[in-house]
């Protein structure tokens, strides 16, 4: 990612595999970015972000940006974290982005992983330049979350295509339909 400095950005990598855990994070920092903490599971990750909002000096980590982490794991799999973070009374950043990352990216999973609010999903076996491509995809075009009484996450639809008629997509903070949602 030449040009971009990312060495700002801090990254959760949650994955139980060590060498793929090491590949991960070594890919992350050789797109420049210096703050990557990784853990076991998606246990130890809501451990990790509960630590960072209570005591970030503590936890080594002033905040986390954005979280990768892999679906299959134990005791608490990638999309148990992504609920967690989404939904939970004590999830601090629920507009937090989250990148899935499986080896099994049939699309029964893709939809399921976007009906649960992933922001990005990224298949196994990965490269480099696939997860500069879902780092840049995250901080440059960020979506719109969308709240609805069986979905919060980001806007599922990445089209834009020409409707006929008023569109309804756009809100305002004055908009009756949003809700504001101090964080």
């Amino acid at each position: 990612m030449s040009g971009i400095d990312l060495s700002r950005i801090s990254i959760l990598v949650v994955e139980d595999s060590p060498f793929i855990r090491t590949l991960l994070v070594n890919s992350i920092r050789i797109l420049g970015v210096q703050s990557v903490k990784s853990v076991d599971d998606g246990a130890e990750a809501i451990d990790f972000l509960k630590l960072v909002d209570e005591n970030p000096m503590k936890a080594g980590m002033m905040s986390v940006d954005i979280i990768v982490c892999d679906w299959e794991m134990s005791p608490v799999n990638g999309l148990m974290l992504l609920r967690w973070v989404r939904r939970h009374k004590d999830s601090k950043d629920r507009f937090k982005p989250f990148v899935m990352l499986t080896g099994y990216s049939d699309i029964k999973r893709v939809n399921q992983a976007r009906e649960m609010g992933v922001t990005e999903f990224m298949s196994k076996p990965f490269s480099v330049d696939a997860i500069a491509n879902k780092l840049k995809s995250v901080i440059f075009k960020p979506r719109q979350f969308i709240h609805t009484g069986s979905y919060f996450g980001p806007d599922r639809r990445r089209q834009e295509i020409p409707i006929n008629g008023e569109n309804r997509r756009k809100y305002t903070y004055d908009s009756p339909e949003v809700e504001i949602v101090n964080v």
